[in-house]
C-alpha cells in the first residue's frame, strides 16, 4: 500500500471579480449542507435572490484582502502544504471543497503518484455539517465514481487534542506578548441553530439552552457549538485568562433564521459601549486567514469597535504556516504513515 495525504480547506473564487465570485458563491451556497432547505427553496434563495445581489459586494470585499500572489486562503494553504511536505516522506496534495482546486483533482494527483491509501485531512478543528461533513460526503461520492480501489481514512475533529490546544495557545500568546488588550474575544464562524440539532446523534441532547454544551454527552462528538466553547475553555485555561477578560461569539450569519449567538459584531459593539478600550480577537474556527478574518474581523470589526469608542483593536492571525502548527500536522501525518491506524 502506498500512502498519501490530501489536505482540504474551504476554497476561494479564482479572482475577486464579480463573475468569479458569483460562480464560487453559487457552488458554495447551493451545497445542501450549507443551506439545508429543500432544493426548490435553495434555488429560489440562492439563484433568485443572493446571486443577483451579493456578488458585487462580496467582490469588493475580496478586492480589499486579495494578495498579489492570489487569494490569501489559497496562498496560505499552499504554504502549509509545502512546509508539511518538507517533513513528510509521502506525497501531500491540497484541495478545496469549493472552487477550481477540487477534491477530485487532489485525489487524482495522489493516484497518479501511485497512492492507493489516502489520509483525508479536513483543515477544520471543529466538526460542522457545512465544513467537515460536506467534505467527507463529497470525497466518498468521488471515490465511488472515479477511484473505487482507493482507500480513504479521514481525520476527525481535533479541537480538544492537547497538542493542538498547546500550539494554538502558544500562537495567541506570542502574538499578544507586546499588545495592549483588556478583553480577548474568541470569534467562531456561525452556523444556523438547526445545524446543531441535525448533527445531534442522540436526537434529544442539543437544546441550545446554555446547559447542554457543558453536560457530558456522546452528542458532543459532532456538536459544533460544544467544540467551539471547549476550545475557548481549554485555551483560557492554558493561558490562565481571568474570568471576565475573555468571551466567545459567532460571526458570518446569513439570512433570518436563528444562528448561534452571541453574534460577533454585536459583541464587539457591546464591549465597546461597556468601556472596553483595548480588544484582541482570535478566530479559532479557521486555520488559514481568509475573507472572514481579514475583512470581516480585521476591517469591519475594528471599524465597529472604534465607532463604539474603542482604541486598540488587535487581530490574532490564524495558525497559517506557523512552524509549531506545521510540526504538529507533520507529526500526526507521520504517525499515520508509520502505523495501521490514525492516532492524534
Amino acid at each position: 500500500m502506498k500512502k498519501g495525504i490530501l489536505l482540504v480547506n474551504l476554497g476561494s473564487p479564482d479572482s475577486p471579480e464579480p463573475k468569479d465570485v458569483k460562480k464560487y458563491l453559487g457552488e458554495f451556497l447551493m451545497d445542501e449542507r450549507v443551506i439545508d432547505v429543500p432544493l426548490w427553496a435553495r434555488n429560489l434563495l440562492v439563484k433568485g435572490i443572493i446571486l443577483n445581489t451579493r456578488p458585487k459586494a462580496s467582490a469588493a470585499a475580496y478586492k480589499k484582502i486579495w494578495w498579489d500572489e492570489g487569494s490569501p486562503l489559497i496562498v496560505l494553504s499552499e504554504r502549509l502544504q509545502n512546509k508539511i511536505q518538507e517533513q513528510v516522506d509521502e506525497p501531500v496534495a491540497l484541495a478545496m471543497r469549493y472552487g477550481s482546486m477540487t477534491i477530485k483533482k487532489g485525489l487524482q494527483e495522489l493516484v497518479d503518484k501511485g497512492v492507493n491509501e489516502v489520509l483525508l485531512f479536513p483543515l477544520y478543528p471543529q466538526f460542522a455539517m457545512a465544513t467537515t461533513e460536506t467534505i467527507l460526503v463529497l470525497a466518498e461520492e468521488i471515490r465511488q465514481e472515479f477511484f473505487p480501489n482507493l482507500n480513504i481514512e479521514s481525520v476527525p475533529a481535533f479541537y480538544n487534542k492537547p497538542d493542538y490546544i498547546e500550539v494554538l495557545s502558544n500562537a495567541i500568546k506570542k502574538h499578544l506578548v507586546s499588545k495592549l488588550y483588556d478583553h480577548l474575544l474568541f470569534s467562531y464562524h456561525g452556523v444556523p441553530e438547526r445545524h446543531i440539532r441535525k448533527s445531534d446523534v442522540t436526537k434529544s441532547h442539543c437544546k441550545i439552552d446554555g446547559s447542554c454544551c457543558i453536560t457530558p454527552s456522546r452528542a458532543h462528538e459532532f456538536c459544533y457549538k460544544h467544540q467551539c466553547l471547549e476550545v475557548t475553555r481549554l485555551v483560557a485555561e492554558k493561558l490562565q485568562l481571568e474570568e471576565g477578560t475573555y468571551s466567545t461569539s459567532f460571526q458570518s450569519r446569513l439570512g433570518f433564521d436563528p444562528w448561534l449567538q452571541p453574534y460577533t459584531d454585536r459583541t464587539i459593539e457591546r464591549l465597546g459601549k461597556q468601556g472596553i478600550k483595548n480588544m484582541a480577537i482570535v478566530t479559532p474556527a479557521f486555520v488559514s486567514d481568509c475573507l472572514e478574518t481579514l475583512e470581516e474581523i480585521a476591517m469591519e470589526g475594528e471599524e465597529i469597535f472604534h465607532e463604539m469608542g474603542g482604541k486598540n483593536f488587535t487581530t490574532v492571525p490564524c495558525l497559517n504556516d506557523d512552524p509549531e502548527w506545521v510540526a504538529l500536522l507533520s507529526k500526526w501525518i507521520n504517525n499515520w504513515t508509520k502505523s495501521e491506524t490514525l492516532a492524534l
